[in-house]
């Protein structure tokens, strides 16, 4: 707290916990396989030591690409393996969802090039330098589609501006999610001071994304075999 005794931008700090300090630490047995993991899992503290300093901890200069929400992984496994040039960064809140996409990064063979890290998606800018990532992917985030939950949605304007602090100029934000909530969020709260929208598609199962290059989740699978749609919207940094 403040001195007013009101919350600051401290308060919201994502801090991870060890596993001694929650009450029933053996419950999620993920909680301590995502720490003794190793490589290619960075917990909260190895990844907040990167900031600015990416291209070192890969070893190479090359585009930083970070998807935001993991899964299961199989996503960020699938498009490191298409483009071994760049440098790949997943970020994952759940235990078990960290160390299944290290689990895909690991049989796709891409842990040379590819990491996932636990972090909150609200505090990018703990993680990276201005200007410092060249593409964002987010898929199916939670639309949380009540009046009521609104505040909980990730596609923000704080968010869209917290991207834009972290890609650099030219760099892209690619959507791709089966809820309209989503679509307009991004169309609406994307500044166009920051965002330039270059592409968009209301059915990528029937028509393909709107960006060269793809992975079907398996998320989007689900929507294909109902014959329901799944909408991206593509916006490059101004």
């Amino acid at each position: 707290m403040g001195k007013s005794g009101k919350q600051t931008p401290e308060d919201f700090r994502f801090r991870d916990k060890a596993p001694e300090d929650y009450k029933l630490p053996d419950l999620n047995p993920y909680l301590k396989a995502h720490r003794e993991h190793g490589l290619p899992v960075l917990t909260a503290d190895q990844a907040l030591e990167h900031r600015g300093q990416w291209s070192s901890h890969f070893g190479r200069e090359a585009p930083l690409h970070l998807e935001i929400g993991t899964g299961n992984g199989f996503f960020l496994a699938g498009r490191a393996t298409q483009n071994p040039e760049f440098n790949w960064l997943g970020l994952e809140i759940r235990f078990k969802r960290v160390v299944l996409t290290a689990r895909k990064l690991e049989t796709a063979g891409a842990t040379e090039f590819a990491r996932i890290a636990r972090y909150n998606a609200h505090q990018l800018s703990d993680l990276f330098a201005p200007g410092e990532v060249t593409c964002v992917y987010v898929n199916h985030p939670d639309p949380w589609p009540k009046d009521r939950q609104a505040k909980n949605r990730l596609l923000s304007p704080s968010f869209f501006d917290s991207l834009a602090e972290i890609v650099s100029s030219g760099g892209e934000f690619r959507l791709k999610t089966d809820h309209p909530i989503n679509v307009e969020a991004a169309t609406l709260n994307a500044s166009e001071a920051q965002w330039h929208p270059i592409g968009r598609c209301d059915d990528v199962n029937a028509e393909g994304a709107p960006w060269p290059q793809d992975v079907m989740t398996n998320y989007q699978k689900k929507f294909l075999e109902k014959g329901e749609p799944v909408y991206a919207v593509w916006l490059r940094r101004v």
